[in-house]
């Protein structure tokens, strides 16, 4: 494990490379990967999903849910990121870097394409993901788990809305066999399934056997992280060579949006005297997307060979290296934040 964690930039880095190639060299074997998925949701994506969040839900000690009042700074944060934040600032951003900064290197009918896919990445937070992140930085199991279930019940209400307001569209039709899968396959069964494991490694070998078992995982979830990465990048492949100038541009706003959402977060959770376990994950939450949400709405929209599409599939891409440098920098930064004043500090 610690091999993994101390060289964790170069197994993303080789697994980007790797997973690309592949793509390329190996574009049938993806393609039928790629095809192997239910509404959107991506079936061999998702069992390497399930390995990575079961460990972090093994965490969660269920019976202290009630507590969670003591995190509502945090709660917070995240709600306005999320939701007052994320969506509006994309829009700009798009708006500035590829209708004017950008516009010359880029198809000049596809523009308002890719800005829609950018604002339809941006109005979705992020699910299954967010769990991974969390563990990373030694976030709380508990405020984690309560912040992505209160996200995904606002979002059923939501998110039409917002993409409808920004995008300027009187009817936004939100593809719900992908929302309704995805919150079944990695929020409620998941959280089941981790529940009842704990209380049978609690029963039989006590906190010691469960904290024996966390460790044990440890490595199958980074390895779950790192094939994901090869997966990903091995789906698109051929679009990476193909397209690479395009691809690059694209992600410049997507990449701006994070660092600023994130950073934005955690400035606004130290501010509040919010505890490190929780501004960590809170500005996690802040700036990653629910990319199967966004894809399955852009293609459902504009198509599946659309400009829109092909920013969700950028965003789909960098999400994991991108994010892995944030939690690597909220890492880092821990004792910059705990030097606030004492007098400060909450456990919210």
């Amino acid at each position: 494990m610690r091999l993994f964690e101390r060289y964790l930039t170069l197994w993303v880095a080789l697994c980007i490379a790797a997973g690309t190639l592949l793509g390329h060299l190996l574009p049938g074997a993806f393609a039928a990967l790629a095809s192997a998925e239910v509404a959107k949701v991506n079936l061999p994506v998702a069992a390497l999903i399930w390995l990575m969040i079961i460990p972090m839900l093994l965490k969660v000690d269920y019976g202290a849910m009630r507590q969670l009042q003591q995190h509502w700074k945090g709660i917070g944060v995240t709600l306005f990121i999320n939701w007052a934040v994320k969506p509006f600032s994309m829009a700009l951003l798009g708006w500035v870097f590829l209708r004017h900064l950008f516009a010359e290197w880029l198809p000049a009918g596809q523009i308002d394409s890719y800005i829609a896919g950018l604002i339809l990445l941006a109005a979705a937070p992020c699910t299954a993901m967010v769990f991974v992140w969390s563990n990373l930085c030694r976030g709380d199991a508990n405020f984690t788990l309560s912040q992505v279930a209160l996200n995904d019940a606002i979002m059923v209400v939501a998110y039409a809305p917002v993409v409808a307001l920004l995008l300027g569209m009187s009817a936004i039709t939100v593809p719900w066999d992908t929302l309704l899968l995805s919150v079944g396959l990695y929020i409620l069964v998941p959280v089941g399934v981790a529940s009842l494991l704990r209380r049978w490694m609690l029963s039989r070998s006590g906190e010691a056997g469960l904290q024996l078992a966390l460790t044990r995982l440890g490595p199958v979830s980074l390895s779950a992280l790192l094939l994901t990465l090869v997966l990903l990048f091995g789906f698109q492949g051929q679009q990476i060579v193909e397209q690479p100038l395009v691809i690059a541009l694209i992600a410049v706003p997507i990449l701006i949006q994070v660092y600023f959402t994130s950073g934005l977060a955690y400035l606004l959770n130290r501010r509040l005297g919010v505890a490190h376990c929780v501004a960590g994950p809170s500005a996690l939450i802040g700036a990653s997307n629910f990319f199967e949400l966004a894809v399955a709405t852009a293609v459902g929209l504009f198509g599946v060979h659309s400009g829109a599409a092909l920013a969700t599939v950028v965003g789909v891409l960098i999400e994991v290296p991108v994010m892995l440098s944030v939690v690597r920098i909220v890492n880092r930064t821990e004792g910059w934040y705990e030097r606030q004043g004492a007098g400060d500090r909450g456990q919210s």
